[in-house]
């Protein structure tokens, strides 16, 4: 949690934090300021002290409602700045930040530096100030081990405001659920309210809308896979493809609060009209691994630790999974989940390579979505909740949503 920065500074040998980019879709910005409409802001947090937001003028009054301490841009005027770097706009902006710093007591020390900036400016701007201020050095993590590390557990508000994400994803998901099996079907394809084929490309316009009405956004799209498509675990599917009768449909839907704040992750598989034998005892696999893995969760445990297990579940059942098989390109072939929050991927992850600390603890919100894969049999499954471990040590899924495969059609 954000209690803990402080620590996990200290443990790192990292004197302070230099947040850069808006403060919308930029994950660690809305993690320390809550998000608003500031479209350029740098934030600086110093050991042992409170943050700064550094921003534009005509922004005050949304960086104010951060409830941060904040100091306007303006009090370093651009045009002093511009003539002493005699019209470099690098060097310009380097010596505002050399200001800010020094204003600020941080002219030695560690930075570690986050945001989302174009990383050829970022560079060639931070590589400036530390010519200027030679005893102040940035470091940069390719494994974040303090605001991910952070993040990682939620606070209550957090919580809720994950829960109700996932209120509105589950309650869209429930509107594409009505509204396929309200539409009639002219062989083994689906029509749309003209009578003419449904394709993928129109349930995925639905799903944007219902979400945007919702106050939703979709920034990463929706999966929403079938056939040969569904049997590929990313595949978004093809907008052209005609909803058809009997098919696996793989329903992965990720979106997140409005201005890039928390994330739901939610998959279903869905058949329409009825279901293959083969499609069945996919769903039967899959689902009996799911439960399997659910009445085992254990707060502490690794979240990869379930994967193992995952692997042991499906190997027993005659499936290829990435530990018997590496490079299976069918069967299990992924990771069984992951954290969610400010990003739809975070820690803790269920890899082989996560660290200790990715733990089941108290206040940590994951996926568990295990799924199996045959694209040549045209055939793809996966079933997919968000949990949170809670205080007492249970755990909860953030929303429900039946678990059934086939969807009946008029």
């Amino acid at each position: 949690m954000k209690s803990d920065l402080d620590a996990l500074m200290q443990a790192n040998d990292i004197d302070a934090l230099l947040i850069m980019g808006p403060a919308q879709h930029n994950p660690v910005m809305v993690y320390m300021t809550g998000g608003g409409h500031v479209t350029r802001a740098d934030l600086l947090k110093k050991r042992g002290e409170e943050p700064v937001l550094f921003h534009e003028s005509m922004e005050r009054d949304e960086a104010a409602r951060t409830g941060l301490k904040t100091c306007p841009y303006s009090i370093y005027p651009w045009k002093e700045l511009w003539d002493q770097a005699g019209g470099d706009q690098v060097q310009a902006t380097a010596l505002r930040y050399q200001k800010m710093f020094t204003d600020h007591g941080l002219t030695s020390g560690k930075v570690a530096i986050y945001g989302m900036l174009e990383v050829g400016a970022a560079y060639a701007v931070l590589s400036m100030v530390e010519k200027m201020l030679p005893d102040l050095s940035f470091i940069g993590y390719a494994q974040d081990p303090i605001i991910a590390e952070a993040m990682m557990t939620k606070d209550d508000t957090e919580i809720q405001r994950i829960r109700h994400m996932g209120e509105i994803t589950t309650g869209v998901v429930g509107r594409v659920a009505d509204f396929l099996t309200s539409r009639h079907r002219s062989g083994e394809v689906l029509l749309n309210t003209n009578g003419e084929v449904l394709t993928i490309g129109e349930v995925k316009k639905l799903i944007n809308l219902w979400l945007a009405e919702a106050g939703a956004e979709n920034p990463e799209g929706t999966i929403f896979a079938q056939g040969y498509d569904a049997g590929v675990p990313h595949s978004t599917g093809t907008a052209s493809d005609p909803l058809r009768l009997g098919q696996t449909i793989v329903f992965d839907i990720f979106p997140c609060e409005q201005e890039g704040g928390y994330y739901y992750d939610f998959t279903r598989t869905w058949c329409l009209g009825y279901a293959t034998d083969e499609a069945l005892k996919l769903y039967e696999d899959v689902l009996a691994v799911y439960r399997q893995l659910i009445s085992e969760l254990k707060p502490g445990e690794k979240l990869y630790h379930y994967h193992v297990r995952a692997c042991e579940l499906f190997e027993e059942r005659g499936h290829d999974t990435i530990r018997s098989k590496p490079n299976t390109e069918t069967g299990y072939v992924h990771t069984l989940g992951h954290g969610v929050g400010l990003r739809v991927h975070e820690k803790p992850f269920s890899r082989e390579t996560s660290g200790e600390t990715e733990r089941l603890h108290p206040g940590s919100v994951f996926t568990l979505e295990p799924g199996l894969y045959y694209p040549q049999r045209s055939l793809g499954m996966r079933l997919e909740d968000t949990w949170l471990t809670r205080s007492d040590g249970k755990f909860e899924a953030l929303a429900s949503f039946p678990l059934d495969l086939v969807l009946p059609v008029k």
